[in-house]
């Protein structure tokens, strides 16, 4: 298999032509030329149902994913497609009561004409037999956002089989690159391409990939029907984004490795979590699972008056309710609806030159 790096730039490529664009551009159409005949085979015929841009960007995605990928407006589009695929009235589905607060809001909510047998788990669980018996769908969010606990993907899918559920993985916090759900037993992963995938910090996106062709199927008839399309240049943006995620990923997870060593004696800081460090309760579990880590970090100051002051004080960080990007950032998550103490950051390392990052966060916080 090629390296991460490589699958990065060249991935979605198509064959090379004199005289095209090495990269080629977004394309804009609603409907397409039909040539005076009835729609043939899997030509384009409208823009709701087909974009060659999105083919390009799926391709390169599902090889990082190892199935194939449908391509969604946003990281909640991909959840709530792939939910609304799977889940019929009455259905029992397990959620992590740590994971991203808008999955369980958008489940009791917008679902809730379903009357689904809604079971939320702690990531790190425990997770009972019973969690498993009768459920559609299992959901499992690991790394956890915000919380970064790890679960056992291979363990908890072979659990859910046995049961005859199927398993889904939102990977967004590890990244295609950090970690391959579908290779590990996972029937599909989800992920918001917003955060690391685009990287920039300037657009929304998200995919579900499996290796399951009538469930990618059915996801892609989904899409079309209920007109949940990403835009053509969003598509174009993130491909080209994508291109240094390999380079991204190894600065942040530079940047957050010397800021969790940083940080991990500091006076102020407590409730550290980062499972690249050895330290880390989720630390031998996630070295088992994930192929490499991550930019983001956890930690708590005393309260939301401390975290005012740190945004106040640095040079570097942003305050910001998203992570994965270019730009370091941190997010107060208690303000937002987690269950989390008035104090509780979510840090996202970006690219800044790493002793740069670290004395600023320092000297905001001293």
């Amino acid at each position: 298999m090629l390296g991460d790096g490589t699958r990065c730039v060249h991935g979605g490529e198509s064959d090379p032509a004199v005289a095209e664009p090495l990269m080629p551009g977004p394309v804009f159409a609603a409907p397409y030329h039909l040539g005076g005949a009835d729609r043939v085979g899997d030509a384009d015929f409208y823009g709701r149902a087909g974009n060659p841009g999105w083919r390009a960007l799926e391709g390169a995605l599902g090889e990082l994913d190892g199935g194939s990928c449908v391509l969604l407006p946003s990281g909640m589009a991909a959840i709530g497609t792939l939910l609304r695929t799977v889940l019929h009235a009455g259905d029992a589905l397990v959620l992590p009561a740590d994971g991203y607060y808008a999955t369980r809001d958008l489940v009791r909510t917008e679902l809730s004409e379903l009357n689904l047998d809604v079971r939320e788990v702690p990531t790190p669980g425990p997770f009972p037999q019973e969690t498993f018996e009768g459920a559609r769908l299992v959901l499992l969010e690991t790394p956890s956002n915000p919380g970064l606990d790890v679960c056992d993907i291979a363990e908890l899918a072979e659990r859910a089989h046995a049961a005859g559920a199927l398993l889904a993985v939102d990977n967004t916090t590890a990244t295609p690159l950090g970690q391959r759900p579908l290779e590990l037993g996972a029937d599909a992963v989800v992920a918001s391409d917003t955060k690391a995938v685009c990287g920039h910090s300037d657009l929304l996106l998200g995919h579900v990939s499996t290796a399951d062709e009538e469930l990618a199927a059915r996801l892609t008839r989904s899409r079309t029907l209920s007109g949940a399309v990403p835009a053509p240049f969003e598509t174009w943006l993130a491909h080209r984004s994508l291109a240094t995620l390999d380079l991204r990923l190894e600065r942040q997870a530079a940047n957050a490795a010397a800021l969790a060593e940083a940080l991990a004696e500091h006076p102020s800081v407590s409730g550290l979590r980062w499972p690249g460090l050895p330290s880390d309760p989720a630390h031998e579990l996630a070295s088992r699972q994930m192929r490499r880590w991550g930019g983001v970090l956890r930690f708590e100051l005393r309260d939301a008056e401390a975290v005012r002051r740190l945004l106040e004080r640095s040079r570097l960080v942003s305050g910001a309710t998203s992570f994965g990007g270019v730009h370091s950032t941190a997010d107060r998550r208690a303000q937002w609806g987690d269950s989390v103490p008035e104090g509780f950051v979510r840090f996202s390392a970006g690219c800044e030159d790493t002793a740069d990052l670290v004395a600023d966060v320092l000297a905001a916080l001293d």
